[in-house]
């Protein structure tokens, strides 16, 4: 799934997937690694979305389902205005402590079993240590870097499989 994404995706391009699903996507960026952080964000808050304290917060009843999906994500990005916590503040029954970000990164060590397909090759390790913090088990890329080598190293100290 994430290689079909991949072609069909402006290039440069990187796609993870997991559960038959994909969870993220990078692409048009100048570096690779750039790809590689801006689908990690998306992955990122697509996990979180299941996080205890996300699945807990409590709507008042007549917060439509688009504003509840809004102010989940809001709440796992945490990065809320000023001006604007009022207003999101007002969409809760009881106002939620905030996400930190020991939470999140201990939480994100629970998801494994992602894969992660770039349309082409991985020039740097820098691509597969981003990757390392989702869950990264399985990588599809073409190779032919020339550091293929180190790029390959940064895989098996991670334990994953690289194709």
């Amino acid at each position: 799934l994430a290689s079909v994404t991949a072609k069909y995706t402006q290039s440069n391009s990187v796609v993870y997937a997991s559960g038959g699903g994909v969870i993220g996507v990078g692409a048009g960026q100048q570096s690779r690694v750039d790809c590689v952080k801006l689908a990690g964000r998306k992955v990122a808050t697509w996990y979180l979305r299941q996080h205890p304290k996300v699945l807990g917060l409590r709507f008042k009843p007549d917060v439509k389902r688009q504003s509840r999906v809004n102010a989940r994500v809001r709440y796992i990005e945490g990065d809320i205005t000023d001006a604007e916590r009022a207003g999101w503040e007002a969409l809760f029954e009881e106002v939620p402590a905030p996400l930190t970000e020991e939470e999140k990164r201990e939480f994100m060590t629970t998801l494994t079993g992602v894969s992660l397909c770039s349309d082409a090759f991985f020039p740097f390790r820098d691509s597969i240590d981003h990757a390392s913090k989702y869950g990264v088990r399985y990588i599809v890329q073409p190779g032919g870097s020339v550091a293929d080598a180190e790029v390959t190293d940064a895989c098996n100290a991670y334990g994953m499989a690289m194709v």
